[in-house]
């Protein structure tokens, strides 16, 4: 007898998560289903069963993702990787049916940059299906006498050489074509019914481990959802070293801080310091834009230090939850390498229409050493002491540039309110206020910059103050603390006033 489908589904979104290869992982591996079964009874339940058989293939016959580990197999994986966090970032699927079809246009960029990929991972399956066969179940299908249809979300292309290499027999294949978005979209249940008919469907075993699939256990007569203990779910080129990856995806998951705390931050404060004396602006941005990469690829490095030092040392790390399980990869020598390449590239920029100097490139690199040098104390410090090497750090971060960009009097005054506003709310944490004090660090930014500029044009005359640099910075100061300047003239009141009847 059929049983019932659960009550309440899980939102598609987060069905569709782990089969479309979302960062997020098996999910659904953590929501039960009413059709769970254990690997055992699943076995016992396919041996006993005459009917037709419908597989699933990834993480089940298949005990890894063939999506992913096809992906894996394009070379050269730098830049494979690169293409695949480039195409992340623009996320086309959006409009063409959402997460669903996140790897149709990933394995089509693989077929179009790198079309050989197709031969290296024919030549890669034999290992792949030595280690990932799921040889109980494999065997139980050679031997079932009835009709066993493999469907898969799976591209046929992919898939079809490595159902092959399994010997299963006369086993049909049902899988989605990569030049359309179309199959993802109507799912498993309906690729069946026009395979083989919506008859043999009903009569049919499906054993999956996917609630993607819940439509189609519905439809069949023995539905098996199984969770295979040695099934793995593995991301395409996770072994690929990319600056940024432990940034987004350890230190500060869920984020954005690429986005929030590096380009509307740091960034802004880079260009508006020093756009007012490019010669060049458009290529100066890009430059300026790289050099700031060249930076942040030695910095990640030190959040890396940081955490593996807590980790070992502190009674009570703050550590994000993905620390302990990360895969992401973090050598000691491909950071210094892009750091390097990108700064070459920067160089180029920054100087055209001029040639770059080698100078040029020894002084920065100078400048990540010791910044590297300086985050490395930083770590192996007492708490408290940290205090006072925390600005540095804020400073490289602040005005790195500077060692290669010149810039007006005004924008050192800009910088040193970026500067003193992120140390003031870590310094008042460090003095042991619980939980990261909500400073309004925008605006504290803000009123040290109208003070350090008041103080310059004092000094050195108001030429230096009044100028579209000072004004550039200042209403991007303005609009980066709009909300919190507002809200403190909406709680600011007078305390010498009285309401009309005075309290007795």
């Amino acid at each position: 007898m059929r049983r019932a489908a659960p009550s309440t589904a899980p939102p598609r979104g987060i069905a569709h998560g782990r089969r479309s290869g979302c960062r997020r992982g098996r999910i659904d591996t953590l929501i039960a289903s009413s059709h769970d079964v254990s690997p055992d009874k699943a076995l016992a339940s396919i041996r006993a069963f005459d009917g037709p058989l419908l597989m699933d293939l990834d993480e089940t016959l298949y005990l890894r993702s063939s999506t992913e580990d096809f992906i894996d197999c394009a070379y050269p994986a730098v830049v494979a990787a690169v293409l695949m966090q480039g195409l992340d970032w623009i996320k086309p699927w959006r409009w063409s049916g959402g997460e669903a079809t996140r790897d149709v246009w990933r394995v089509r960029l693989i077929l179009l940059v790198f079309p050989w990929t197709l031969l290296r991972w024919r030549y890669r399956l034999p290992v792949l299906l030595h280690a990932y066969t799921n040889v109980p179940l494999a065997d139980l299908i050679r031997r079932h006498r009835a009709m066993t249809v493999i469907v898969t979300m799976g591209f046929r292309c992919i898939v079809t050489p490595l159902i092959v290499r399994l010997q299963l027999g006369q086993s049909r294949i049902v899988a989605v074509r990569v030049s359309t978005c179309r199959d993802r979209l109507r799912g498993k249940l309906d690729l069946a019914r026009d395979a083989v008919g919506a008859s043999t469907v009903r009569r049919s075993l499906v054993l999956t481990d996917s609630l993607d699939d819940l439509a189609l256990l519905d439809a069949c007569r023995v539905p098996l959802r199984t969770r295979w203990p040695a099934a793995r779910y593995r991301q395409a080129l996770s072994a690929v070293y990319l600056p940024g990856r432990y940034l987004t995806r350890v230190k500060r998951p869920g984020e954005r801080y690429i986005v929030r705390g590096i380009l509307q931050e740091d960034f802004a404060f880079w260009l508006l310091a020093s756009a007012g004396v490019a010669l060049v602006p458009v290529m100066h941005s890009l430059g300026l834009l790289l050099l700031l990469m060249s930076f942040w690829t030695v910095y990640e490095s030190g959040y890396v230090d940081n955490d593996r030092i807590a980790a070992r040392y502190e009674a009570q790390p703050k550590l994000s939850a993905t620390f302990a399980t990360s895969t992401v990869p973090t050598p000691a020598l491909q950071p210094w390498l892009w750091a390097a390449a990108l700064a070459v590239a920067a160089l180029a920029l920054l100087r055209w229409p001029a040639r770059a100097q080698a100078a040029d490139l020894v002084v920065w690199m100078l400048l990540l050493v010791a910044t590297r040098v300086w985050f490395a104390l930083y770590n192996r410090l007492d708490k408290a002491s940290r205090i006072w090497l925390f600005p540095g750090l804020q400073l490289a971060r602040a005005a790195a540039f500077v060692v290669l960009v010149p810039i007006v009097p005004i924008a050192s005054a800009a910088l040193g309110a970026h500067v003193l506003a992120k140390w003031l709310p870590y310094y008042v944490y460090r003095l042991g206020v619980s939980g990261w004090p909500e400073t309004r660090v925008c605006l504290t930014r803000l009123l040290f910059f109208v003070v350090l500029a008041t103080l310059l044009g004092l000094s050195l005359g108001w030429a230096h103050t009044i100028n579209t640099t000072s004004a550039a910075l200042l209403a991007w100061n303005l609009y980066r603390a709009r909300d919190e300047l507002r809200a403190t003239l909406r709680s600011a009141h007078r305390i010498d006033r009285y309401p009309t009847e005075p309290p007795a």
